[in-house]
């Protein structure tokens, strides 16, 4: 929740001194206030939202394929599928959009080897019948905390404006 100032004098007399100097920049400070949102957390933003439309697109594209009436069908039918389905959705519009913006070759392979690794357990699990189907929800979530690891670790990269 924003807090708003009640103008005081001295604020008003800031005004009144700005006015004078540069009538075009007279309006105090905050009045133009945005909210800054840093370079590391909106490139995190920008390849979360191209893992969910890559994830979507896979996922309509998987069930009118199998002709299913539900994921979890999908996922209990198909596992292993589901899951490399899932690792090539993802990683193919993140490396897209990091190329794209201008990140390079290693950033982006770097990035997608984040996002097919955490695959491996999961597929592990699908093998030796470990649950019940594809565990696609605990997948994605590795796959967000091994992206935010990288990201993390290669700091200097992710936090400069692109």
């Amino acid at each position: 929740m924003t807090q708003t100032r009640a103008p005081t004098k001295a604020r008003a007399a800031q005004v009144e001194v700005a006015e004078q100097a540069d009538p075009a920049q007279a309006r105090p400070t905050e009045a133009g206030y945005k909210r800054y949102l840093s370079p590391f957390w909106r490139h995190f933003l920008e390849m979360l939202a191209a893992m969910v439309v890559g994830m979507i697109a896979t996922g309509a594209i998987f069930l009118s394929v199998t002709g299913l009436k539900t994921w979890d069908e999908v996922t209990v039918q198909y596992p292993t599928q589901v899951l490399l389905a899932m690792a090539a959705g993802m990683s193919i519009p993140m490396v897209a959009w990091m190329l794209y913006r201008g990140m390079g070759r290693r950033n982006a392979s770097e990035m997608a080897a984040a996002m097919v690794l955490p695959v491996i357990p999961f597929l592990c699990l699908v093998w030796f019948h470990v649950g019940k189907g594809a565990q696609c929800g605990g997948y994605c979530v590795a796959t967000i905390v091994a992206m935010l690891v990288l990201m993390r670790y290669r700091r200097s990269t992710y936090s400069m404006a692109m």
